[in-house]
């Protein structure tokens, strides 16, 4: 009997907590969370769709190309697409371009997820971090997944590419990654209203 007391008591607390009415906070960081995972969306789908495009048309040289020439103002215009207050960019502890570099805050974010990753615990799907009462960023983890990542960013076999990357970017850290390794974050600033 008192288990059938206690299936009761704990059925009814779930059901009066599920109807409780949601605070403003929780309403903000659900809204967050909601432009977080639209905003990186958009970026992620709008940069793939052109990159397939570009390999299609002129191979992995094309693909370079763009990326170095096009993908960040691409981000821009995507900029441009989301409401006012969100911002979305791409960052990366090991950037090619040093637009991409993380500041402070989110470089200990990113390496968090190293560390969590170096400790085979699976990534979450993101994290959102509240940095004042007005402001949010929503982080979303970037992990290679694809092989054809690899020819810019792993072990690069082809000299052209080679030579184009040591010629665009003297300094690139965005080299070495293999299958599954965390490639940085894109990263959505959300100031709420």
């Amino acid at each position: 009997m008192n288990i059938l007391k206690s299936i009761t008591l704990i059925s009814l607390s779930t059901a009066l907590l599920i109807a409780a009415p949601q605070t403003k906070k929780e309403k903000e960081v659900k809204s967050a969370i909601k432009l977080g995972n639209q905003s990186s969306k958009l970026l992620i789908q709008t940069l793939g769709k052109n990159m397939k495009r570009e390999m299609k048309k002129g191979g992995q040289m094309a693909a370079f190309r763009f990326c170095s020439n096009e993908a960040y103002s691409i981000t821009q215009e995507v900029n441009q697409e989301l409401p006012d207050g969100v911002v979305v960019k791409r960052i990366s502890e090991k950037y090619r371009n040093p637009a991409n570099a993380p500041k402070a805050d989110e470089l200990a974010v990113l390496e968090s997820f190293e560390k969590l990753q170096n400790a085979n615990v699976i990534l979450p799907k993101y994290l959102i971090q509240k940095i004042d009462n007005k402001t949010f960023k929503y982080y979303k983890p970037l992990v290679i997944k694809k092989k054809v990542c690899l020819k810019c960013h792993g072990t690069i076999k082809d000299i052209d590419i080679k030579r184009a990357i040591a010629e665009h970017y003297p300094l690139d850290k965005a080299l070495g990654y293999k299958m599954n390794d965390l490639r940085g974050a894109i990263v959505v600033t959300i100031k709420t209203k």
